[in-house]
């Protein structure tokens, strides 16, 4: 298999500026955000998202979403909140509804899990099919409640959906941040590697995933996750209204 890092002739690429760019390398969409801080969730890079996952729809057999180094996604952009309480709404119903289209998404999703994911970074992941985390200083959870937010319905739902029962509860209602071993312990990862790993780790397991059958995998996914995508779908309609 070639590199996530593709050449031009083996790869399309699609780049929005200053947010992600996508990659497509053996059927292998790799989408690599990269706002040069925090990967933060604004609605220009949710739509990005969105639209980088409309084109792996049509074109790509597994997602790969990676961040910078060292930096998976912080969450949302905390000054909405504070001077710029007009667009919550909105946002966040982006940001649900990227969540609910992540854990049904018709192709496997992998997310390669550089560094730190917090909050809305942390539902990412808990979307997805395979989580690849690292060891080092990383901070890995749901802090809402730390920083004097509630968590949406939708985010409640899909960490109940992936986290084992203990660590939902403390997860969810302390608002820690684990290190990544005890983030693969409470569920946000599926394995730990080292950031030197991670690149080759990444690698195989896209591959394998590839050799899946895709309509075996997607009717499987939705049957697995029906109860869970309607809480969320639910959870997102009553709390964000479309319009």
């Amino acid at each position: 298999m070639a590199p996530l890092t593709s050449t031009p002739e083996r790869a399309h690429a699609m780049t929005t500026p200053q947010l992600l760019t996508y990659e497509l390398t053996d059927s292998i969409a790799t989408v690599t955000m990269d706002d040069g801080k925090a990967n933060v969730m604004s609605a220009a890079m949710l739509r990005a998202l969105h639209e980088a996952f409309d084109r792996a729809e049509r074109e790509a057999s597994v997602v790969v979403l990676t961040g910078r180094k060292g930096m998976f996604s912080a969450g949302y952009d905390l000054s909405m909140f504070a001077s710029r309480p007009e667009e919550i709404g909105a946002v966040l119903r982006l940001g649900g509804d990227l969540v609910h289209r992540i854990l049904g998404f018709p192709k496997p999703v992998l997310m390669a899990c550089p560094g730190h994911a917090v909050a809305q970074g942390a539902f990412l992941l808990l979307a997805a099919d395979v989580r690849i985390g690292v060891t080092g200083e990383r901070k890995i959870g749901l802090n809402e409640v730390v920083i004097g937010l509630t968590i949406p319905f939708y985010g409640i739902e899909v960490a109940r959906h992936r986290l084992s029962a203990p660590w939902f509860q403390h997860a969810t209602v302390t608002g820690a941040l684990y290190a990544p071993e005890a983030a693969l312990a409470a569920g946000f990862f599926d394995r730990v590697v080292t950031p030197e790993e991670l690149a080759d780790a990444t690698r195989a397991e896209a591959a394998r995933l590839a050799a899946l059958k895709m309509d075996a995998h997607a009717g499987t996914k939705l049957r697995v996750r029906e109860a869970a995508l309607r809480a969320i779908r639910e959870g997102i309609d009553r709390e964000f209204p479309a319009g």
